[in-house]
């Protein structure tokens, strides 16, 4: 049983607030880091990197992602503080900014990547404190709110990208980039009270046999779909052999974006009514269409189906994998239950994308594809026998 947290947090205002500050700060963060990602490849190229030390740099990001989530969900579970890990997240995210605004070269890129990507370390800590204000009825819901201001500001971080970037420059965007996220530090600093716990001293770590039978088996089958889940990059190569060229290709990952991003909250909301599993299956089957047109595309048509129904697929896995983890877990434990989780697709994802570029130049573009669907079955197979908790 989740002790009593279904009784101790009621909708009331103090709780609504904390979860709409969670919501505008995601928004704010998400549309300066998307303000960067349209152009980071062709400014570390700028500062005289090639593509080897472009990928190192990622790659370490990548690593650093991972470990922070995980780490931070475990000492937020210890000293049973949530708030500290939050804001520092995001003022990390525009500190990096304003560094690689004002890096010569590319070797200051990697302490200022590292602090990007460091700065997730809000994410268990901030989904566990969503997941303790909310009830069963409306837990889905809340992930799925701050999912689409996720969304709607990284889609208003790509629009702003590609309108003033030819004004701008790297340098000036990156600066300006770094002001949504600071703003978003500011918010959870002035609008968030952590209520402290009386049974903190209860509190020492997490170890795996703290985790029950069901939620080991949801890491494992979840680890299962990452190794197929590879960077959308692909995606986004493949789109540009058919037809799509180099200033059209942003459009797609647009269409990706506005989708997911109307479609977040509703799959939440749907998980509250039919169950987690059922809308985890449910993104399951739209990964695999996405491979399946992927692996029979013949024109451009299907190509930007497949950016829809990939937009449907993240709304729909990203929204609801975080509160069923939260609540398979114990809710002592539930920041490191999610960090944890977070550790393990994060690693996961980097020989998922490595894998499926080596499928890619020996057996051909739909290889990838293949392989990855082969795994979301078995992935879904295994969801089949994860028992979700009334």
């Amino acid at each position: 049983m989740e002790r009593n947290s279904e009784a101790t947090s009621p909708e009331n205002g103090e709780t609504k607030k904390t979860i709409r500050t969670f919501a505008f700060s995601s928004f704010f963060n998400d549309m300066g880091a998307d303000m960067v990602y349209p152009i980071w490849p062709l400014f570390v190229a700028s500062l005289g990197a090639n593509m080897v030390v472009l990928g190192l740099i990622d790659g370490i990001g990548n690593a650093v992602v991972s470990l922070s989530q995980a780490i931070s969900g475990c000492i937020s579970d210890r000293t049973r503080k949530r708030k500290i890990f939050i804001w520092l997240g995001y003022l990390f995210g525009g500190i990096s900014r304003l560094g690689y605004a004002l890096s010569s070269t590319w070797h200051w890129l990697v302490p200022f990547r590292i602090l990007d990507r460091a700065g997730k370390m809000r994410g268990a800590p901030r989904d566990a404190m969503v997941a303790d204000l909310s009830r069963r009825s409306n837990r889905g819901g809340n992930f799925g709110l701050i999912r689409t201001m996720d969304n709607a500001g990284a889609l208003v971080g790509i629009v702003f990208c590609i309108a003033a970037f030819p004004l701008l420059g790297f340098r000036n965007l990156l600066l300006i980039a770094a002001v949504p996220s600071l703003i978003a530090a500011a918010l959870i600093v002035v609008n968030i009270r952590e209520k402290p716990l009386e049974d903190a001293k209860l509190f020492k770590g997490i170890a795996l046999r703290n985790l029950d039978a069901n939620l080991r088996l949801f890491f494992i089958l979840s680890a299962v779909f990452s190794l197929g889940a590879f960077s959308y990059s692909f995606l986004l190569i493949f789109a540009s052999r058919f037809g799509f060229q180099v200033t059209t290709v942003p459009v797609l990952y647009l269409l990706y974006t506005l989708v997911a991003t109307f479609s977040s909250y509703p799959f939440g909301v749907l998980s509250d009514r039919i169950g987690r599993k059922a809308v985890l299956q449910i993104s399951y089957g739209l990964w695999g269409l996405v491979c399946l047109a992927m692996i029979y595309a013949d024109s451009a048509w299907v190509v930007m189906a497949a950016f829809v129904l990939f937009g449907l697929h993240q709304a729909g896995i990203e929204t609801v994998q975080k509160a069923f983890v939260a609540e398979l877990g114990p809710p002592e434990y539930r920041a490191s239950a999610l960090g944890g989780f977070q550790m393990v697709i994060g690693l996961c994802a980097l020989p998922a994308s490595a894998g499926a570029g080596l499928l890619w130049d020996l057996f051909g573009m739909q290889a990838p594809f293949i392989v990855s669907l082969a795994l979301t079955v078995v992935s879904a197979a295994m969801l089949f026998f994860v028992k979700e908790r009334p």
